[in-house]
């Protein structure tokens, strides 16, 4: 089974910009690129990871408007949100955004979707941590309501409007692929029932406090073909696998390729174009050199 490659890029103020990296991504034959979201970083924050907060978590450009410049100079790579936080959106002007990229792009939108890690970054929004997860799963369905009918409602307990009108409909039909990220025991009920894929977060061992954030090797192994054999037991198709946060090696290769993964998407370090530029072919060389192929 091919496994296709993506690029993806916190683009912020100082960096190189989104229309600039998409077209060296197209031009260098990945399949792929995907941008990331936090509105803004509350100093109440608490970091998981070591050190403080970095700049670009509360700098990088807003994802839709990115991709919209990055639709604009490309005509073949997909576009996607990795992730964008669904929980901190309104669902109907998210349902517009991304119809709206589907169609400039000519059917090109990804959207992967998380529900958060950052509870006073939600709270900011609204949004109570405790029933995310919940809500989450409301707003994506009231949006396939919006993207797939010319008259649409949804009354949810979270998520409620009285028949609309909505327009343009996504060119993907019946709507742009729903990836969805995170781990812990309810991830695969997730996918299952309002998703098609998942966007897991991989490393080679997960600490304990970044359970449900991560996913290690060792579960992925054990997830994937479980979540196959769910969907076939469900008669529905299999959902697409993207893997994130994974350096990419021999060993992690062979795994990935093993498993049927279906996209990789390499981190790219936000900096001004010329080093994007470097970071692009290394990663193109590095790929082929795995045995790995472009378009």
């Amino acid at each position: 089974m091919h496994m296709n490659f993506g690029l993806s890029m916190f683009t912020t103020d100082e960096s190189a910009t989104p229309a600039e990296v998409a077209r060296a991504v197209e031009d260098a034959g990945f399949e792929s690129f995907w941008v990331s979201e936090h509105s803004n970083m509350p100093l109440s924050t608490e970091f998981p990871l070591p050190g403080p907060i970095p700049r670009d978590y509360s700098s990088m450009l807003d994802p839709f408007v990115a991709l919209s410049a990055a639709a604009t100079v490309t005509s073949r790579i997909k576009l996607g949100t990795a992730i964008c936080l669904l929980t901190q959106r309104d669902p109907i002007n998210c349902a517009k955004l991304v119809a709206s990229i589907d169609h400039l792009s000519g059917g090109r939108m990804l959207l992967g979707i998380g529900a958060g890690w950052n509870e006073p970054e939600m709270r900011n929004h609204g949004t109570d941590p405790a029933t995310r997860f919940r809500l989450m799963r409301e707003r994506v369905e009231a949006m396939k309501e919006l993207w797939t009918n010319d008259e649409a409602e949804y009354h949810g307990r979270h998520v409620d409007f009285e028949p609309t009108w909505q327009w343009p409909k996504p060119v993907q039909k019946p709507h742009p692929p729903v990836i969805i990220a995170g781990g812990g025991a309810n991830l695969m009920k997730r996918v299952l029932s309002y998703g098609d894929g998942w966007i897991p977060s991989v490393v080679p061992v997960a600490p304990p406090e970044m359970k449900g954030r991560v996913t290690s090797m060792a579960d992925l192994a054990e997830t994937v073909p479980e979540l196959n054999r769910l969907a076939a037991e469900a008669g529905r198709p299999r959902p697409t696998v993207t893997i994130t946060g994974m350096g990419l090696d021999g060993a992690a290769y062979e795994t990935f390729t093993t498993l049927g993964i279906d996209r990789m998407i390499l981190r790219l370090t936000p900096a001004p174009l010329d080093d994007v530029l470097a970071q692009i072919d290394a990663f193109a060389e590095q790929v082929k050199t795995l045995g790995g192929t472009l378009e």
